[in-house]
């Protein structure tokens, strides 16, 4: 018998991305795995019962979608649906579990198993599961295209009848996905581009998009983690930092910080200070706001003005553009099922790399090491690795 996923209607508010497309709908029907998707759960991304039923997903109600063994999200359950979910469900999504830790208690006592999309680990078998890096390649886009928006000048060098206008000029601090992607979107836009990034090795990267590496004198060590991210610097680097970045903040138009450390406060980039160093008009687009963001003046969620300086605080740039984020995000998750998909079961194995790293919620409990400690719980033996779907 196939594996049975189950795709519900997202209904977290402004969110209008679906866990999977028609198209990865077709890729898991190959691998014997049948989809039974929520009448009209992809309307919002663009993506019609019709299209879903000619890949051969079968639509049925929210009870339907939640009752199968693997339920696939974009941003996890409502604590209301747990009651629909089948015994021993494997529940996947991007979850926050080390911002919100406390919310996976009441999936523990449900039995469930959780599967957190951005705790897929950063290795060479994971990458076609990498759906954080995704999410930030929309991102790092969309926060371009946000700032050219708000921004009163041209991105491009212009020369016209009227005259010259010089380019914008750009910078990014945090040269991640998202921050790469930002890079190439501004200078396809025809802005002078420029990025900084505690890690020293990111300026290869920075450079390979045509943008300028800004490096401070921080002697900040071994910056990055064994999982390829930056670690947070300790507080008299950071306040160095803070002071260093100042100067060349003041000299762009357009600031884009994407600094994010998953359960801690977004680190300060920006104070009040360097708000008011920018000239007016200047924007700030801050990708850390769901974290309180790397500027002083942001409201996440919302724009400030602060002397004449936008700061714009998005929550979830993604979302906003659901038709692409949501194929891209779809073949993520597709990819993850197709891996520990066997025999018409999701094999629940904590002895795999990727499951040790991912799975939040498994046999009653909570095992996963980091999501542990967020919790305050202590480490503790993993309940034994059992299949879904049988």
């Amino acid at each position: 018998m196939p594996l049975q996923i189950g795709v519900p209607r997202e209904t977290a508010p402004g969110e209008a991305r679906v866990a999977l497309s028609p198209d990865a709908v077709r890729r898991l029907k190959r691998s014997d795995v049948e989809v039974v998707v929520e009448r009209g759960a992809g309307d919002t991304a663009f993506m019609g019962d019709a299209a879903f039923e000619a890949a051969g997903a079968r639509l049925g109600s929210r009870a339907d979608a939640l009752g199968q063994p693997v339920v696939a999200t974009v941003r996890g359950l409502p604590e209301a649906d747990l009651s629909a979910l089948a015994e021993g469900a494997v529940v996947i999504g991007l979850l926050r579990p080390l911002d919100e830790p406390e919310a996976f208690d009441v999936f523990a006592q449900r039995g469930a198993t959780t599967i957190a999309m951005e705790l897929v680990p950063r290795t060479t078998r994971a990458q076609k599961m990498d759906a954080l890096s995704a999410m930030s390649t929309v991102a790092g886009y969309r926060a371009v295209l946000l700032a050219a928006e708000r921004l009163p000048k041209f991105f491009p060098l212009l020369t016209t009848a009227a005259g010259t206008v010089r380019p914008a000029k750009v910078l990014i601090l945090g040269a991640g996905v998202a921050g790469l992607q930002a890079l190439a979107t501004a200078r396809r836009l025809g802005a002078v581009t420029s990025a900084y990034d505690v890690r020293t090795a990111a300026r290869e990267q920075v450079e390979s998009v045509g943008a300028r590496f800004v490096e401070l004198d921080l002697e900040a060590g071994d910056a990055e983690d064994a999982r390829g991210y930056a670690k947070a610097l300790d507080e008299d680097q950071q306040a160095r930092q803070v002071a260093a970045l100042a100067t060349h903040i003041a000299e762009h138009d357009v600031v884009i910080t994407t600094a994010l450390i998953p359960g801690r406060p977004a680190p300060s980039l920006i104070t009040t200070e360097g708000v008011e160093g920018m000239a007016p008009g200047s924007v700030i687009v801050d990708l850390a706001a769901p974290n309180g963001g790397n500027c002083a003046a942001t409201l996440p969620g919302e724009t400030a003005e602060h002397a004449g300086v936008s700061i714009l605080g998005p929550l979830d740039l993604a979302a906003e553009m659901p038709l692409h984020a949501s194929e891209m995000y779809a073949r993520t998750v597709a990819a993850l099922i197709q891996e520990f998909a066997t025999d018409g079961v999701f094999r629940v194995d904590l002895d795999d790399e990727i499951q040790q790293s991912a799975v939040v919620t498994h046999g009653g409990a909570i095992v996963n090491v980091r999501v542990r400690s967020a919790r305050g719980l202590a480490e503790a033996d993993a309940p034994a690795s059992a299949p879904a779907g049988e």
